[in-house]
């Protein structure tokens, strides 16, 4: 008897089994666990979850498949789902709407993905969440609110992402959280909080202050996986330990220059310095005016951790250059400014050199640049400024040496653009700019070059194309053909076709020259280039030798 309902349990379960199985994706697995149905899809190609997944399934393990997303409404008909875990896919987005029918989800395992950031509004459809696995991915930002709808949150592990700055009131709210969930506003926490930060590349400044004292005074209820936080900038302190770095208090930029006055002579180098000190360490950035057509070099240089050294470096003044320059000075906490005053002393001018012209010109500054350029043309760009007291003509001069060409254009006043569209291709030019008809200065040029015209070398493709099938043509006509048409008068194309092919031996051509009234074989040679039409008149004596003889 105790055999016979032996057998019976056993028919059940595999009945049990197989019923499972039926209802199971293909490539899938399906089974009946202590905690209910199970689902587990290993190395499928799955471009998406499945919509069509099994009613009442309490687990859904999908691992090493190619899933790029969560989208909105895939678990639909899995509101009884309690452990999900997708690890070790592609993942790249989670959308906001993604868990919003996993009201019974308790696990959420995405380890190994590629997800930059995390919807953290998206747990709020998720009270019940208690384990969160978020390691080997590429997050690079935890909100300070990212855990406000994770209030029954257990365990989280956000190491081995790229996380540099983290706030220490994201931790400190946790537990703030947990006792708005309980009955009871200030009653004891209970469950004890597992948290996993190591293996990301923390910036020690001033904005992990907090963290280090979240880490040096760290206890129950929270438990820190592994406290050895190291850091990988700045470079001061790279390799130490977070618990063991001191970090002062973050401040904005506080700016300071040497001289906020500053004279160069007109045409000596000057150099302009601005000194920065703020924690986190500032960036700094110069405007000065025509800054989009005067471009200076800016040498940065670190003084102290948290000190920088801006140089803005001018070749030649101009007395254009002459104004205020300012120096910006900006961090996560704020911003500075510090204006620099800079002025252009003329040269002292020559005795018996007083006149207006010479003046003028000489203080002229002319930047003379390309905007365009094609083929055939070229679109310049120019900016004057000339103390002269009436509206001047400018006079643009065009020459190539490879083109043997120069010419002078006059244009008017408030003009800065001009296009000139009939140049050569691949020719080397030079385009200059002056005031008036005087000669242009140095630095009034530029040279450039136009592009290469493909047109001719696609002709000269197509032509050999057509050459090599009309030879294939030929040589697949039986020798019978060409007997054929000897027989009969020859037009002159179709005597230049068969004469083309002199120099294969097999072929030959008719003694008789026809007589040509039109002028398709005086246009012959004209088809050929690189001088290969003397070859058609060298074939033609070849067979009238023969032929003779």
């Amino acid at each position: 008897m105790a055999f016979v309902f032996y057998c019976f349990l056993q028919v059940l379960v595999s009945w049990d089994t197989n019923a499972a199985q039926s209802f199971c994706l293909p490539g899938c697995t399906c089974s009946e666990e202590s905690f209910g149905r199970s689902l587990q899809c290993m190395s499928m190609s799955l471009g998406k979850i499945p919509g069509n997944f099994p009613e009442e399934l309490k687990q859904v393990r999908i691992e090493n498949s190619p899933l790029f997303e969560l989208p909105q409404g895939f678990f639909a008909n899995m509101s009884t789902l309690e452990y999900l875990w997708l690890n070790f896919n592609n993942i790249t987005v989670i959308h906001l709407g993604a868990l919003e029918d996993l009201p019974e989800l308790r696990e959420l395992r995405l380890e190994g993905n590629k997800l930059r950031s995390v919807p953290w509004t998206a747990f709020r459809t998720t009270p019940l969440l208690q384990v969160l696995d978020l390691k080997h991915n590429r997050i690079d930002a935890l909100p300070e609110l990212a855990l406000q709808f994770l209030a029954n949150l257990t365990y989280l592990d956000i190491s081995s992402n790229r996380l540099t700055v983290v706030s220490k009131g994201v931790f400190l709210n946790w537990p703030v959280y947990q006792k708005r969930q309980q009955h009871g506003y200030g009653a004891e926490i209970l469950s004890s909080m597992v948290l996993a930060l190591h293996n990301n590349p923390w910036l020690c400044d001033c904005r992990l202050r907090g963290l280090v004292q979240f880490v040096k005074s760290i206890g129950l209820p929270f438990i820190l996986v592994n406290s050895y936080l190291i850091c990988q900038g700045p470079v001061s302190k790279a390799g130490q330990l977070l618990h063991e770095t001191e970090l002062g208090v973050c401040m904005k930029p506080n700016i300071s220059t040497p001289s906020a006055n500053i004279t160069i002579q007109v045409g000596k180098n000057g150099t302009l310095q601005c000194l920065a000190q703020a924690s986190p360490s500032p960036s700094i950035a110069w405007k000065y005016p025509l800054s989009t057509w005067r471009e200076f070099d800016v040498l940065a240089s670190s003084i102290a951790e948290d000190t920088i050294l801006s140089q803005l470096v001018i070749p030649a003044a101009h007395l254009i250059d002459s104004g205020n320059y300012t120096c910006m000075a900006f961090n996560s906490i704020g911003r500075s400014s510090l204006v620099i005053s800079l002025y252009i002393q003329p040269a002292q001018a020559m005795p018996g050199l007083h006149s207006f012209s010479i003046s003028s010109e000489g203080s002229a500054y002319v930047d003379l640049r390309v905007i365009k350029q094609t083929v055939h043309g070229i679109v310049l760009e120019w900016l004057t400024v000339a103390n002269i007291p009436e509206e001047q003509w400018f006079t643009l001069y065009i020459e190539s040496d490879e083109a043997f060409r120069k010419k002078a254009i006059h244009i008017g006043p408030g003009i800065n653009t001009y296009a000139v569209d009939d140049l050569l291709p691949a020719t080397k030019y030079k385009a200059c700019l002056s005031l008036r008809s005087q000669p242009p200065g140095q630095g009034q040029c530029v040279v450039f070059m136009t592009g290469k015209d493909s047109g001719g070398l696609e002709g000269r493709e197509r032509l050999l194309h057509v050459t090599v099938v009309l030879c294939a043509v030929l040589l697949a006509l039986p020798v019978g053909a060409y007997v054929w048409a000897a027989q009969r008068p020859y037009n002159c194309s179709e005597w230049c076709l068969c004469c083309d092919s002199l120099h294969r031996k097999t072929l030959r051509c008719p003694q008789a020259r026809p007589q040509c009234k039109d002028s398709s074989f005086k246009d012959l040679p004209a088809v050929y280039e690189d001088g290969e039409g003397h070859r058609v008149m060298e074939g033609i004596e070849e067979i009238e030798k023969e032929s003779s003889s």
